[in-house]
């Protein structure tokens, strides 16, 4: 098995549950430490949960000898409240993992972002996942991987009626999008998941986007063994 280390921001979340399960049924990392406001429940002994509260989040709460870091934190409006509350899980919470995790000597970071994402977006949500790309982007880690999923399907713990509208909707038009609109079609979590890990154990450099085609092209070449 290998020595590595990894740290892994929201997994309690759809990617983030469907990351940590892949995490522990590989072998490429020894240690897996989650930063969570809960216990993560799980039997498996390389995992470490350490409580946080993301809003005093410090360099404590970042064990030392982490190599990757898969960030998988969001919310949605509706759930944050307000802009600002969305901005801040969406935005504040990543970049500050980022900053003190590469502070720690971490190299590697890798970010559930958004279709659409865009600085300059006139749409907020698709601006502030733009301005966490960009601001993560600056802080210099080796390599810095930006997964940009369409709809994601999958069965989340937390209601989002209508996500599971779109998902049923979404579901049943998918294979009908080709060509340049396969950028659109659903994706799984467990996907978005594999795609991180293979790309992780890549061990680039430097900054790379996956579109959602892209994500899902990763995820069926892991699945193939290729």
């Amino acid at each position: 098995m290998s020595q590595r280390h990894a740290l892994v921001a929201g997994a309690t979340g759809l990617v983030g549950n469907e990351l940590l399960q892949q995490l522990i049924h590989g072998r490429y990392y020894q240690t897996i430490s989650v930063l969570s406001r809960r216990e993560v429940e799980t039997s498996s002994k390389r995992v470490e949960t350490i409580i946080v509260d993301y809003d005093k989040l410090t360099a404590k709460d970042i064990p030392a000898g982490v190599d990757d870091v898969y960030c998988c934190l969001g919310t949605t409006m509706k759930k944050a409240g307000s802009k600002e509350g969305f901005k801040k899980v969406d935005y504040a919470y990543p970049l500050k993992v980022a900053e003190l995790a590469h502070k720690k000597g971490t190299k590697q970071y890798l970010l559930v972002s958004a279709m659409g994402a865009d600085a300059d977006s006139m749409f907020f949500y698709n601006q502030v996942k733009g301005e966490v790309e960009q601001a993560i982007a600056e802080v210099g880690f080796s390599a810095f991987h930006v997964f940009r999923p369409s709809l994601i399907m999958g069965e989340r713990h937390d209601n989002r009626g209508g996500e599971k509208i779109a998902q049923t909707v979404m579901g049943g038009i998918s294979p009908a999008m080709v060509g340049w609109l396969r950028k659109y079609r659903p994706i799984e979590g467990k996907d978005i998941a594999s795609a991180m890990v293979r790309m992780a154990k890549k061990e680039l450099e430097g900054i790379y986007i996956f579109e959602s085609d892209k994500i899902q092209t990763i995820a069926n070449y892991e699945a193939a063994g290729v």
